[in-house]
């Protein structure tokens, strides 16, 4: 497997993202389980983390991989203002969300934290596009038409970058990823619930290594 990677100096954190070309979406019910899932994502060749905000200890899941690993952090499913605050307060490092708000968009520039909103159409585009923003995050990808309608989606705005999530799995990655909108794809296969509760760490290490070989097999 993959050795531990960190960040160059200067890098930013969408470069990171960038560079890996896939993101994990974690749902994490126990937070003394961040530092070993840290691990076994970073020896799996992995950088970045999101872990959403589904569960009661997912705040405390944050700041344990924050405090305990060198993975940049992010925060998923951050509908609030109050939840920014939480989850920067916790190490996140970025800040991802299912839809566009406003206010949640403003208050993570106010703290200089990257920003990645859903948007389903070209109306949240341009929303997004106002609010000064150049990633977004195409969601639920698969169930709202997948490729065909992230390249029907992104040939107006060429300069947007998306981060296709909902659906991505190893088999049809690669897809969405040949395409030049596309930053990253988010996933949750390689850290599924019923793996993370086993504490099954060696298949989380062996399903992110394989993840990560196809999402950057056409960039050689």
């Amino acid at each position: 497997m993959a050795g531990p990677v960190t960040a160059a100096a200067g890098t930013t954190v969408l470069d990171v993202v960038a560079g890996d070309r896939l993101l994990p979406v974690v749902v994490l019910d126990d937070a003394e389980a961040a530092p070993p899932l840290g691990a076994a994502l970073k020896a799996g060749g992995l950088r970045t983390v999101e872990v959403t905000l589904r569960t009661r200890t997912a705040v405390a899941a944050i700041r344990a991989l924050a405090d305990h690993t060198d993975l940049v952090v992010g925060a998923g499913t951050v509908t609030t203002v109050d939840q920014v605050e939480q989850v920067i307060d916790a190490g996140a490092r970025f800040v991802v969300c299912p839809g566009f708000s406003a206010a949640v968009v403003r208050r993570c520039q106010e703290h200089g934290v990257p920003v990645i909103p859903g948007v389903a159409t070209p109306t949240e585009i341009q929303t997004a596009l106002d609010a000064g923003l150049s990633v977004l995050k195409f969601f639920p990808a698969e169930q709202l038409g997948g490729l065909p309608m992230l390249k029907a989606l992104a040939a107006p705005y060429p300069g947007l970058r998306f981060v296709p999530t909902g659906g991505i799995t190893t088999a049809n990655l690669r897809g969405y990823l040949d395409h030049p909108s596309v930053l990253a794809v988010g996933g949750t296969w390689m850290v599924a619930a019923g793996l993370l509760a086993a504490g099954r760490w060696d298949d989380v290490t062996t399903l992110t290594a394989a993840a990560l070989a196809a999402a950057r097999e056409g960039d050689r």
